[in-house]
């Protein structure tokens, strides 16, 4: 991987060993009640195919008289899986950025950055994932590379992970009926899987932004690994809870002119992404989940509190009450979209990314009906 001076800015495997060591365990569960909940996962990802398939209208395209699903597993994994995965993401997505720094490596940032090493960066790095992984209910890996003992997909495709312990700590904390919040969750995730296999352009064009946005990006690699620390030094204490620095998050540091208007269309489309999952588990739910009502409910309160100050700074460092957001103001889109058009109306953000909305859209549906409908219609 990109080096500094032959050593690692990154040491990836410190990384996955420190996050591993340092995530808290999972709930208490015997083997027998482990190996039913993984089966349950499962054949609720199965279900949830045909549920969002047919709610949406999306399928993947069809080769050779079958739907072909780009080969996309589903797997349940534990937080240390998750872990693993995430790693390996971005180690894939990250290389262009950290070839970039290393080459501009000279005075100052050489000798910041030789200090601190590769191993100092793996266990920062190790530490937020340890906070990340007990966190994630399920994530579509869109960039997914293949492991050993985490298959990833063929070209164009990804994986569907669920993190099943995880799940299961937040079915209790919420009280919910299991079953009920385990096929709701499921319902969610699949709906991003749909959204990248029957777009076959859709995971293409994201890659190709994040690489644009990551190809601008001038920061300083001694002010991005600062800003890294701080992150890990919450984590560990070095800052007491609650106390805000006022300091921007990681996003906002690698930002200039250009980058912002990536971003911009980024935040977009994941706002799309994100709020037509939301909306699609809703809309599936009161069909196949009894409880459906009360789970939202309770999922929305349990998003509005956090898990107090520490877990407030940690959001807004690392520019997680961003994607928060995406969820409620993505969702309004969607709704707004589709009681004015229908759903067969709503599938044509689909066609390009040119019919996808744009940031100020996302906060005026009617102007994205305006643009691809009515003017369509002239």
């Amino acid at each position: 991987m990109t080096s500094l001076g032959g050593a690692e800015m990154v040491d990836w495997k410190l990384a996955v060993a420190t996050a591993t060591r340092l995530v808290r365990p999972g709930p208490d569960v015997s083997r027998d009640e482990a190996r039913a909940i993984v089966a349950e996962l499962r054949r609720h990802a199965k279900a949830s195919e045909g549920h969002v398939r047919a709610f949406t209208r999306m399928a993947p395209p069809v080769k050779d008289g079958d739907a072909f699903a780009g080969d996309t597993p589903v797997l349940v994994v534990d937080r240390a899986g998750w872990i693993k995965a995430n790693v390996e993401g971005f180690r894939a997505i990250l290389g262009p950025l950290l070839e970039k720094m290393q080459d501009r490596r000279s005075g100052t940032s050489t000798a910041v950055l030789g200090a601190v090493g590769g191993k100092v960066t793996g266990v920062e790095l190790g530490m937020l994932l340890s906070f990340l992984a007990s966190r994630v209910l399920g994530q579509y890996e869109t960039f997914a590379p293949g492991t050993g003992d985490l298959p990833g997909a063929g070209a164009g495709g990804g994986r569907l992970l669920l993190v099943a312990p995880n799940i299961v700590h937040v079915e209790r904390e919420l009280e919910v009926d299991p079953h009920d919040f385990r096929l709701w969750v499921c319902l969610h995730e699949e709906t991003h899987r749909t959204q990248f296999t029957a777009v076959p352009w859709l995971r293409a064009h994201i890659e190709g932004e994040i690489q644009s946005f990551l190809g601008e990006t001038e920061v300083d690699p001694a002010t991005l690994l600062e800003r890294l620390r701080e992150a890990a030094q919450s984590l560990a204490g070095g800052r007491p809870e609650g106390e805000d620095s006022g300091a921007p998050s990681i996003v906002d540091l690698v930002q200039t002119p250009a980058q912002r208007e990536i971003l911009a269309r980024l935040t977009a489309v994941m706002s799309l992404l994100e709020g037509h999952a939301d909306y699609v588990m809703d809309g599936v739910g009161p069909q196949v989940v009894p409880s459906v009502t009360e789970i939202r409910e309770k999922f929305q309160q349990r998003r509005a509190r956090g898990a107090g100050r520490l877990d407030a700074a940690l959001r807004k460092l690392l520019g997680l009450d961003a994607k928060l957001r995406q969820y409620r103001d993505g969702e309004r889109f969607v709704r707004a979209v589709v009681d004015e058009v229908g759903m067969d109306g709503f599938n044509r953000v689909w066609t390009s990314p040119n019919t996808l909305p744009t940031k100020a859209e996302i906060a005026k549906p009617a102007d994205w009906v305006t643009r691809v409908h009515r003017k369509s219609e002239k």
